[in-house]
């Protein structure tokens, strides 16, 4: 089978067990390094119309097939303007190329133009600028103390400070915005907020509540958490993940956890080298995320119709 064909196989076994599809353009640049490269258009010529194109293509060639909900419309756009980095995307209100608030606003409603049903997901960047500061303020010493620096930083995808102040914009459809960051722990990155002993509030106060919780908390948006996840080391990436399962837990927050896969390098998977046997200590840190009906036990899928795999429910069931 071609790639098309092998698609459309997985996508009809999704339909069989009640599992719903968030698609996702992981990368302009189609290599296996591709997600390295910062924005939604180039290398090679590649335009943004070419990505805007690409995206309509597809969701009318499925427009018909509600197994397919979502459009995660660029896997983490990043750059940073504090170290003068090419194509680096920024968060504003200009029409530039490499905004990602425009760019997100203008490629969602072209999907909508084509199946208004869908769902648009929209990540965040990598940095916004501090009080004070734009995107023309220059670089930074990146050993500069915090009161010198110019910029928030965050993870590939992660910082969505400037979404409350420019939003996404999809017209008619703007109930349809999902706001998605990712956000990991000191193994994929030993950012500066894990730099003491961290905890849920310190990690609230540095980076979660004004990169992406405030989303939910000041119901701005709704919000799901894109990527999370990585090795369970007995140590301070267990503790981040151990910290953020319980977090998602009582704040009813959405997300898809990263990932099912164990040949992630920086992460691992739900499944163990043998692509069979689940990493139990991972799963049962995770499983309190998980949507699940208390008077069966059963986990509650997306699907009004079809129960998720053999011992799930749909959501009709779960609602009457």
């Amino acid at each position: 089978m071609d790639t098309r064909e092998i698609f459309d196989v997985f996508l009809q076994m999704c339909k069989d067990n009640g599992i719903k599809v968030m698609m996702d353009c992981h990368s302009a640049d189609a290599n296996n390094s591709g997600h390295n490269y910062n924005v939604w258009y180039g290398p090679k010529g590649f335009t943004t119309q070419d990505w805007i194109d690409g995206w309509t293509w597809f969701v009318n060639e499925y427009k018909d097939d509600d197994t397919i909900i979502a459009c995660d419309l660029k896997n983490e756009p990043h750059g940073k303007y504090s170290q003068a980095d090419s194509n680096a995307a920024k968060w504003d209100d200009s029409t530039d190329e490499n905004n990602w608030q425009y760019a997100a606003s203008i490629c969602g409603q072209a999907i909508l133009d084509v199946n208004p049903n869908l769902l648009i997901m929209v990540e965040g960047i990598e940095e916004t600028p501090r009080d004070g500061y734009d995107y023309n303020s220059g670089t930074q010493d990146p050993n500069a103390s915090e009161d010198e620096l110019k910029y928030y930083g965050g993870w590939w995808g992660g910082n969505l400070r400037n979404a409350g102040k420019y939003p996404v914009d999809l017209g008619s459809h703007q109930s349809q915005l999902v706001y998605s960051p990712h956000d990991y722990g000191p193994l994929v990155y030993k950012q500066t907020w894990f730099d003491k002993d961290f905890t849920e509030q310190t990690l609230l106060d540095d980076v979660w509540y004004d990169s992406w919780f405030y989303i939910q908390d000041e119901n701005i948006a709704p919000l799901l958490i894109g990527e999370w996840g990585g090795f369970m080391d007995g140590g301070d990436n267990e503790k981040y993940l151990n910290l953020m399962s319980e977090f998602i837990a009582k704040n009813h927050i959405n997300h898809t956890f990263w990932c099912i896969n164990p040949n992630s390098g920086d992460i691992g998977g739900l499944l163990k080298d043998d692509w069979a046997t689940w990493d139990d200590a991972k799963y049962n840190m995770m499983k309190k995320t998980l949507w699940a009906d208390d008077s069966t036990g059963k986990f509650v899928g997306l699907d009004h119709e079809i129960p998720l795999g053999d011992n799930g429910e749909t959501v009709t069931d779960f609602y009457n």
